[in-house]
Order: structure tokens, then sequence, then C-alpha cells
């Protein structure tokens, strides 16, 4: 009897891989201490969502953990139902929907669940309903936007793969991050370099802000960059 090993055939348009293990745990709860803005700032600042807002109701709500994507057909959630039977608890499921908002793609009884599974919280780039529920405390969720029309049941849709998510490039297992500011993707591989730079740069701010506040600014950190723009400064 021979056998092969035969890679498993997805229907087009659907594939669901395994979960992706993420940082560490110090090292997510270090992140969880991080402002987001500073670690944008250490990242070149060009990278991170943009056009979301959040809809839990605390301003100081830390969305922090490993990231499971998802992708959907603009308004349908069949994939992200069965990615909520993957997670492990602390992870962030993060969800391209295309920037559709026509149709919410999760409400109050999937809240039910996230609370349940000890989700981390969501990111979706599309829209949610049921608002007074997602507003309670317990459930970090960052959308696109609202409508109370509901999604459809059908797929297609994709778990586990690289992803866009409102303009941030997502792979699983990478740590995400999201406070009053925005939600940015640090990369699985660089986690511990990007800790790292973001402290060296909180520090650095700290002493900006001591001249700031004692009136003790330093005028050629700006007059320099005028002058070599050619400005007679």
């Amino acid at each position: 009897m021979t056998t092969t090993n035969t890679p498993l055939q997805w229907p087009a348009g659907y594939r669901i891989n395994p979960r992706v293990a993420g940082p560490a745990a110090n090292i997510v709860a270090a992140f969880r201490e991080m402002p987001v803005a500073a670690i944008g700032d250490a990242m070149s600042r060009n990278v991170g969502t943009y056009g979301l807002r959040q809809y839990h109701a605390r301003l100081d709500t830390v969305l922090c953990g490993p990231a499971v994507t998802v992708r959907v057909r603009p308004g349908d959630n069949l994939m992200i139902h069965k990615a909520l039977m993957m997670v492990e608890p602390g992870d962030v499921l993060v969800i391209d929907g295309g920037a559709d908002v026509t149709q919410a793609l999760v409400g109050g009884l999937m809240r039910t669940t996230c609370v349940a599974k000890k989700l981390g919280g969501l990111v979706i780039d599309g829209a949610v309903r049921d608002l007074l529920e997602w507003a309670e405390d317990g459930m970090p969720i960052f959308a696109r936007g609202h409508t109370h029309r509901g999604p459809s049941k059908d797929g297609p849709g994709e778990i586990n793969i690289p992803i866009s998510c409102a303009g941030m490039a997502v792979l699983p297992g990478d740590l995400i991050i999201g406070d009053a500011d925005g939600v940015i993707a640090v990369p699985a591989a660089d986690v511990e370099d990007v800790l790292r730079r973001t402290r060296l740069h909180l520090e650095r701010e700290e002493k900006i802000r001591e001249t700031n506040r004692t009136g003790k600014a330093d005028p050629e950190r700006f007059d320099a960059v005028l002058r070599a723009k050619g400005l007679p400064i």
C-alpha cells in the first residue's frame, strides 16, 4: 500500500491556516505599557491603521496581543465565526473587510463569544453594530464604521493569511497594539528591536518635554533644519 502526502486543496476563495503563536508573554506585557504614537515614531511614523475609530467607551483601554487574521467578503462573517473557534485567550482578531460599511461584520451576539473566549480585542476594516454592547468594558474594538444592517454567512474567506487592514499590513502572529490614538502592528520578528527603540524614543521625548516645560528648548533643533533648506536663519 502506498500513500502520498497531497497538499490540502481548498475551494477557490477559502483557506484556513493554523494559528500562529505570537511573541512571548513578557514582550506583550511590555508593549501594553507603550503608547501607540511612540511605537509608530520608533517605526518611522508611516505605519499603522487609518480611518478606524474605537467603539469601546473608555479612552484608556489598551488592546494588545498577537494577530489572528481574517479576510472576508464585504458584508459576510462566516469565516469570522470560524476564526472565533480557533483563537486563544489574548489573541486579537484583525479583519480585512474591504473597508465596506454597508453591512456589519460583528454584533452583540458575537461580542458575547469574544468575551467568553477572552479575546484580546478586534480590529475591523468594516462595520459593527449593537454599539451599546460594544461600548461596555471588557472587549476593545476598532472599526471603520457602524450600521444596523446585518451580515450574510455564506463566505468565502480566509484565516491566518497576510492581510491589509485599514492601510496596515498584518501577518498572523504579529503583535497588535491599540489605544486612543489608533492601532499599529509590530512584525513578530522585530518585536524586541522595536520595543528597545520605543523605550529610547520615550526617553528622548521626556527630555524634550522638560525643556519645553522650563522654556529652555534649544532653538537649533529647528533653526538648523531651516538653514539646511536655504533659509537665512
